[in-house]
């Protein structure tokens, strides 16, 4: 897959710096690549819910970052992308030190990008897989009144 914005790496850099509820959550996006994200969560009290599980509300909000982010880096610099669907699955409670999570381009259409998401839970040297989301990026552009 190859971008049609040649500084997609920099203007998602300057996007994430007023993503305040990135910071808020304290989510650190690591890799940003050509319809590939990554990012990492470091857990604390406030994400989790009852019994230490990780709350499915921060898993989904994740997915969708990842996902959006991915699309973002395809489309031209006068666009942007909006989740059009996110469906998410849950395979194992969330428990944790961090969560690691990867967000993917499958199909960069010309309106509408599939996307994918994987997060994973460690503890130590354990990894453990436990949520996928699919998404549909829909690619906008600014409209002007």
């Amino acid at each position: 897959m190859q971008s049609q914005n040649p500084n997609y790496e920099q203007t998602i850099r300057e996007k994430l710096k007023g993503q305040h509820f990135m910071h808020l959550i304290g989510f650190d996006l690591t890799e940003i690549r050509e319809g590939h994200i990554e990012g990492w969560l470091t857990l604390e009290e406030k994400h989790r819910q009852q019994f230490g599980f990780v709350h499915g509300g921060v898993i989904s909000t994740l997915c969708d970052i990842v996902a959006g982010f991915a699309a973002y880096s395809l489309v031209p610099p006068d666009c942007g992308v909006v989740t059009g669907e996110l469906k998410i699955s849950y395979f194992k409670p969330g428990l944790g030190e961090r969560l690691h999570v990867v967000g993917r381009v499958l199909k960069a259409g010309r309106r509408i990008h599939f996307c994918e998401a994987e997060v994973y839970a460690h503890t130590g040297d354990k990894r453990d897989f436990i949520a996928k989301a699919t998404t549909t990026m829909v690619v906008v552009k600014p409209t002007t009144p």
